[in-house]
């Protein structure tokens, strides 16, 4: 079976130099990926016209589907979609869909006059096949030409994705024979990267050739994926889940999950399975742990608060940390994390609290108590778990594994204290 190729244009300038973090090609190439399509190239150009026009014709040399983000609003800079029409040799039209969907915004949902700046956005050219876009007014299009697909969509995310998920993976599975795909993920945490390749090695040694094995490591985590092609999808999905059970059995010790779930994702799970809820006391990680659990849709049934005691005079006049806890042992300490914990159950009534306190950087730190050290307590009103840590890195990313390692502290400590 022919491998289809893709290739990921994102325009603008703000890409360029960094005042934009590009994260619609990560998110298209999974997403194209997941479908059987190869993605060949991804890159980035600037609102330059020779550019946009060079790069087009050099990646249709190597790959079968183009995708382009960016440059269809409705200001000077944003060329793409003149290019587009003088690319493929057309000319700009109204489009009634597109023209109906951009009135409607402006008359319906954000209730204030149009003008012609506003109005051009439903032109399309007259040799693409519009691709409606229902989160936003610039509408989508396709082309085709000499055996190639380009498609382009505007740069915002949220609107991005909505042509993907809603328009365009199904149009390319329609245009185009692709491999079946099937994907298994788990999520580690507690071992490095090259200790768990080094304990799996022989599994992966001995995968067919038609199954491989991916690390995806982030911030003391390793996500473990398996993804199979071939052509019959339903023996294909038979094979990876044996694979998939011999993998789990390996890593066991370590796994938290066997979903493709963040870490938080599955402590959510957890609490929600058990009809539990959580709270939150955080001095070092500034309500980064709140944060994570409530991005989790849904997360209401199982967090119900934090107190983001950043200041001493907070640990102490609202967890009620004592004041000579913090004049003997000082802030950063097991004592004060454990009667943050103590305070935090009073306060918010929850089943479960997490505390943080430590010093993340750059600066803070002593010779007792250096840059990076972290005390996390994990617990209930029965039973407390707390440990320190040293991390070494920047203070986001201090922050981030703090926060990772107290989810996964609780997760162990839910399981460990279980009634069987």
């Amino acid at each position: 079976m022919e491998k289809i190729a893709a290739s990921i244009i994102t325009i603008g300038d703000e890409l360029l130099i960094g005042q934009v973090i590009d994260t619609n090609s990560a998110w298209m190439a999974q997403e194209l990926n997941k479908n059987g399509i190869w993605v060949r190239h991804r890159l980035a150009v600037g609102d330059v016209w020779n550019d946009i026009w060079q790069a087009l014709d050099e990646e249709s040399r190597h790959s079968r589907i183009i995708l382009v983000t960016g440059g269809l609003g409705p200001t000077a800079d944003d060329i793409t979609k003149p290019l587009l029409c003088e690319y493929f040799g057309g000319k700009l039209v109204f489009d009634e869909g597109a023209l109906a969907n951009v009135r409607n915004i402006f008359e319906n949902i954000l209730k204030r006059p149009m003008i012609e700046r506003n109005l051009k956005q439903a032109e399309v050219p007259d040799v693409c096949t519009v691709i409606p876009n229902e989160r936003g007014t610039a509408p989508g299009m396709w082309f085709e030409k000499e055996g190639v697909i380009y498609i382009s969509m505007p740069g915002v995310p949220y609107e991005m994705k909505g042509m993907m998920s809603g328009y365009v993976l199904q149009a390319l599975g329609n245009h185009f024979v692709l491999p079946a795909i099937s994907h298994r993920t788990l999520l580690t945490a507690g071992i490095g990267e090259s200790f768990l390749a080094e304990h799996i090695s022989h599994f992966e040694s001995a995968l067919p050739d038609f199954i491989k094995l991916a690390y995806l490591p982030n911030y003391g985590m390793v996500r473990l994926r398996l993804t199979a092609t071939g052509t019959n999808k339903e023996l294909l999905e038979e094979q990876v889940l044996a694979q998939f059970d011999t993998l789990k059995r390996l890593v066991a010790e370590w796994m938290v999950i066997d979903e493709d779930l963040s870490l938080q994702q599955a402590v959510g799970k957890l609490l929600k399975q058990r009809g539990k809820t959580i709270g939150t006391a955080e001095s070092c990680t500034g309500g980064y742990i709140a944060h994570l659990l409530t991005s989790i849709p849904g997360s209401s049934e199982f967090y119900t608060g934090s107190i983001v005691s950043y200041a001493n005079t907070i640990k102490v006049e609202v967890l009620h940390v004592h004041p000579e806890t913090i004049e003997k042992t000082g802030a950063v300490s097991e004592d004060t994390v454990r009667q943050m914990m103590q305070g935090a159950l009073n306060l918010l009534k929850t089943d479960y609290v997490i505390a943080t306190s430590g010093i993340m950087g750059p600066d803070g730190g002593t010779i007792e108590k250096p840059i990076g050290l972290v005390w996390v307590g994990v617990g209930d009103r029965e039973n407390m778990k707390v440990q320190s840590f040293r991390f070494r890195f920047d203070r986001q990313r201090n922050i981030e594994l703090t926060a990772n390692n107290a989810l996964n502290m609780l997760r162990k400590f839910i399981l460990d204290n279980e009634i069987v």
